[in-house]
């Protein structure tokens, strides 16, 4: 499945620092082989509506170190499963950013990026350059440039589809 670059359009939603991956997604329900099904507990304690009202393309947005503890390549899976277009925070458990690259979830590190989104506010993020714009109040953010080959991973749908595209162009 390839992943779209094209700017995401979404709504907020707003999260804390130190948003580990139990909270994401608790450890009780990895035994559920679905991920539909899985999905639906996603950021049950810390935001019980979350699953039920998330949408297509709506933007997760965090503070610092965002995926941090147990490395669980379903954290970033229901968040994707759910249709999330994108996650934004300050910074990213090294885990959960390649995790989330690697399925071909859009992961940007934007400074201070919790000081100015609101919760529900409309966000329009563009994954080449790095940048958000808050429609709300016109202001931009500008974030740390993912790399080309993060960029191509992405763009490929992940990274094994990125790796059977360069095994193809091989033959």
């Amino acid at each position: 499945m390839s992943t779209s670059l094209k700017p995401v359009r979404g709504r907020a939603w707003l999260f804390g620092d130190n948003v580990d991956t139990d909270q994401i997604i608790q450890g009780r329900y990895l035994t559920l082989l679905d991920y539909s099904e899985m999905a639906k507990h996603a950021f049950e304690i810390p935001r019980p509506e979350f699953s039920r009202n998330v949408r297509k393309n709506d933007i997760v947005v965090a503070g610092n170190n965002f995926g941090g503890g147990s490395s669980r390549e379903e954290a970033p899976r229901v968040l994707s499963q759910l249709g999330v277009g994108c996650v934004l925070a300050q910074s990213f458990a090294r885990l959960f950013y390649r995790n989330a690259i690697n399925i071909g979830l859009p992961v940007l590190m934007i400074p201070n990026v919790t000081h100015s989104v609101n919760d529900g506010m409309t966000l329009d993020v563009n994954i080449i350059k790095s940048a958000v714009i808050i429609k709300e109040t016109g202001e931009t953010l500008s974030g740390q440039p993912l790399s080309r080959m993060v960029l191509d991973i992405l763009q490929a749908g992940g990274a094994v589809a990125w790796f059977r595209k360069v095994k193809e162009s091989r033959k």
